[in-house]
């Protein structure tokens, strides 16, 4: 049932010990303002490094050929790996849990790539279409390529959109046509990239896997492959399979990692997601030590609280005041304390994470390894339920001894 006299009575405590109540409030709410800046810091640098892989999938495993750097069953070291067509088929044909495969080969130099009479040196890639997805090329404008144009051979080509802005100016490249070594190519799109080196990743082009090998005299040749394994399916055991398939067929060692280049991603988000647990118990922990010290401070203010009013609490229970009456009362004042200050730490945390953010994104900046600092919502939740539940525990102990204070005693204190 609300009481307004005892409501009263609070503020009247709270105004009267202005001082007091200022540093006892600040204690918390410094606490949990720091305790949300730490987690919203925390869950930026987070992002910020998770954007680095981009759009791609994080369990993708890329793959390229080497030369071999020791001897294997009667054969010398330095011989060059070379894959073709009928490897990518093995591997679809014997490497189980595989989801997706992709090769790709680059046109050997930068080629100008020329429209009118604007030209630019870019890298001229041939992929099949997973491959774009897989590592996170994204259509902006147009489309990407598609089985289709795989399989028909067509001349078509994808620009990244800075080399598209550099051949077209403001001008829609889609439905052009652009010259590459006396080949012309339809432009049917650009695409985007996030992550890793994006902008120099929009500075490549891309055609067709099978046209690349027919129009580049690169019959049977394939550079690299991109894979992923299918869901649940821990990348590691994938790329166990691929070596040893690869390894029989090309006749090197399994051990030789000269003789075959593999960029496991997934080991290094295991890595970084290892990394980022261990940060986050770090900041609860001094985001949580930061919150119990102002706890503390309200636990020990309240019990010089309780000390200085003790000839008051003495009346009152000479007047008939119960013991729950005092404890509700000295509880009531410790909750309104730390849950009122924890409340606009938490609010004062959020704004300025979110002021952050604005600055960040209104300015156009992109920091290396932090983005979209943020709090989730459980986390919040859970902090201001905390501080409820703290305030009526910092004010407990205090509160159970101004009940068991006999007014006699209590009428003599000075």
């Amino acid at each position: 049932m609300f009481d307004l006299d005892k409501w009263q009575e609070i503020l009247g405590t709270m105004q009267k010990n202005k001082l007091r109540t200022f540093l006892t409030a600040f204690g918390v709410f410094w606490g949990i303002f720091m305790l949300v800046l730490l987690l919203g810091a925390g869950k930026g640098m987070e992002n910020g490094v998770y954007n680095r892989f981009g759009a791609g999938a994080k369990n993708s495993i890329f793959v390229w050929s080497g030369k071999t750097a020791l001897a294997h069953k009667g054969m010398v070291p330095g011989r060059e790996i070379k894959f073709t067509n009928e490897d990518l088929e093995a591997i679809e044909r014997e490497v189980a849990q595989l989801n997706k495969l992709a090769p790709r080969n680059r046109v050997w130099g930068e080629y100008t790539i020329n429209y009118k009479d604007q030209n630019g040196s870019y890298q001229v890639f041939g992929a099949e279409p997973a491959f774009l997805d897989m590592n996170g090329e994204r259509p902006y404008r147009g489309r990407v390529l598609n089985e289709f144009d795989e399989r028909e051979k067509r001349k078509v080509i994808v620009l990244g959109e800075q080399a598209a802005k550099v051949l077209f100016k403001e001008q829609d490249p889609v439905g052009e046509y652009v010259n590459i070594q006396g080949i012309y190519f339809k432009v049917i799109g650009t695409f985007k990239a996030s992550g890793n080196n994006s902008g120099r990743r929009e500075e490549r082009a891309y055609i067709p896997f099978s046209t690349l090998q027919t129009a580049f005299s690169q019959p049977n040749q394939v550079q690299m492959m991109l894979l992923t394994p299918q869901d649940g399916v821990p990348a590691k055991q994938v790329e166990d399979k691929l070596r040893a398939l690869l390894a029989k067929r090309h006749k090197f060692a399994e051990n030789d990692d000269m003789a075959l280049g593999i960029e496991n991603t997934e080991a290094e988000y295991l890595k970084l997601q290892g990394l980022f647990s261990g940060i986050s118990i770090f900041v609860w922990i001094v985001g949580i030590g930061t919150l119990i010290a102002g706890i503390v401070g309200v636990s020990n203010i309240m019990l010089i609280i309780v000390k200085e009013r003790t000839r008051e609490i003495g009346v009152r229970k000479a007047l008939g005041a119960t013991p729950f009456s005092i404890v509700s009362l000295i509880l009531q004042e410790s909750v309104v304390i730390t849950a009122f200050s924890g409340y606009m730490g938490l609010l004062c945390g959020t704004g300025l994470l979110a002021l952050v953010e604005h600055l960040l994104v209104s300015s156009g900046a992109e920091l290396p390894f932090f983005a979209n600092p943020e709090v989730d919502l459980e986390v919040a939740l859970a902090a201001t339920l905390v501080l409820v539940l703290s305030g009526a525990l910092a004010g407990l102990v205090p509160a159970l001894k101004a009940a068991n204070i006999k007014p006699i005693e209590a009428l003599r204190a000075d």
